[in-house]
């Protein structure tokens, strides 16, 4: 899938899932450096924030604002992937005053490479937004063909008050 970044043209390993279909088990690293997958955290809906790098404005616009809704939605699990590495991700965490949000770390390239949504030659995720329900079923998606863009913020979370 071709995306816009800064004004050049990138390429996604493929073509990412699509709404209906199931999410792609992976293997990520958590906070400990523990290797988790998707099972972990569908003990009930998951709404999965994936950014480019952790370290950029977008990305952290992005991921204060879902942080700020965790608490709202205690039946839903959050969590924002990237692929920096666990230390940068705390660093992150601990200056911008982030702690209910799951910072789960794909160095590897697992979930990039499964979900198709790796940037090989940037190594970096395309910036997405997914609801995946206990089921693995895709309820929801957002890939933003213009990578320094938020996402529609108000369009998923309507997507978890339905749920409720």
């Amino acid at each position: 899938m071709d995306l816009d970044f800064k004004g050049e043209t990138v390429t996604t390993l493929g073509q990412p899932p699509l709404v209906g279909e199931n999410f792609p088990d992976f293997k990520v690293l958590d906070k400990d450096g523990k290797t988790v997958q998707l099972s972990d955290f569908l003990d009930k809906p998951l709404l999965i924030s994936v950014v480019p790098d952790i370290n950029t404005r977008v990305c952290s616009i992005q991921t204060k604002h879902f942080n700020t809704e965790v608490d709202g939605h205690s039946e839903i699990n959050f969590i924002t992937i990237s692929t920096n590495t666990i230390e940068q991700q705390s660093d992150w965490c601990a200056a911008e005053g982030v702690k209910n949000m799951q910072m789960i770390s794909d160095v590897n390239h697992d979930f990039g490479k499964k979900s198709k949504l790796w940037i090989e030659d940037r190594d970096i995720l395309a910036r997405s937004v997914w609801v995946v329900d206990k089921n693995k079923q895709i309820l929801y998606s957002e890939i933003l063909k213009v990578q320094t863009n938020e996402p529609s913020y108000d369009k998923v979370l309507d997507q978890l008050d339905q749920m409720n």
